[in-house]
Formats: C-alpha cells, structure tokens, sequence
C-alpha cells in the first residue's frame, strides 16, 4: 500500500485545548486515528506525525520524498512564513496538499498569504477534522489517476 506522511506543525499537539471555537474539539490523537482509519478503506498507509520545529517538518518533508506516495500537511503557523517548506515541496517530485482546520480566508490578513499554495497540488481549509479526510481522499485521487 502506498504511504502517506500526514504532517502537522506548531501547536497542533494542543488541539481540544487550544481555542476550539476555531479549531474544534477533537485532539490531534483523534484525528490521528480518523486518517488511519480512512487510509486503509483508501488502500493507503498513514504515516502522521507531529513537530513544533520547522527544520524537523523539512526533513520529514525530504524523508517522505524518497519514501512515500504524497504528503498531507497542515504546516499550521508555517504556512504563512516557511520559504524552507516551500522550497521542500518543490524538490521532492510528490503531491503535496496543504490542509487547514479553519478557513484561513475568513481570519486575519496575515492568514491568508500561504507560501506552501504555489508549490502544492491543491490546499484544503475550513472542514475542520474533516479537511484531512478530504486531502487524504485528494491524494488518493491524484495517485490513482497519474497511474
């Protein structure tokens, strides 16, 4: 089965603390175990992790580049800043979807600005929990039809 690194960045570890009016009340463990779960009816392989420190995300991203199928990624607040994941993303030749729990667009200015976007095969936001069900099911899609 082909493996999927889904990759979270800073603070995500707080989620079902940190303000879940925004980001709702599930913890990431739960969404986790979502991704598992729809991984396998997709025939694929979940690899999830979870890092507060961009370097660390950087060299999952090249990890995943020689060692899997895709990345879903929630760069959290690197989003908006990380030239390194962009440039990440552009050198490992596998689809990257970028993914949000809430809509970016609908928050501050400064969300709205992604330096992952221009080198991601599509981007994902405002699903909640749901949103890595939908990249997931993205990538899956994407690998089956460059196939």
């Amino acid at each position: 089965m082909p493996t999927i690194f889904v990759l979270n960045g800073p603070n995500l570890n707080m989620l079902g603390k940190r303000e879940p009016g925004i980001y709702g009340g599930q913890t990431l463990a739960d969404i986790e175990t979502m991704c598992v779960e729809e991984g396998h009816k997709l025939g694929l392989t979940v690899d999830f992790r979870q890092t507060n420190h961009e370097g660390v995300l950087v060299d999952w991203f090249h990890e995943a580049g020689s060692s899997a199928a895709g990345i879903a990624v929630n760069a959290g607040a690197y989003t908006h800043t990380s030239i390194a994941l962009h440039d990440a993303t552009r050198a490992i030749g596998i689809p990257v979807v970028e993914l949000h729990l809430s809509n970016v667009h609908a928050r501050e200015e400064f969300r709205h600005k992604s330096m992952l976007a221009p080198a991601a095969k599509g981007v994902i936001c405002g699903f909640g929990a749901h949103s890595y069900i939908l990249a997931l099911n993205a990538l899956s899609t994407l690998l089956h039809t460059s196939k």
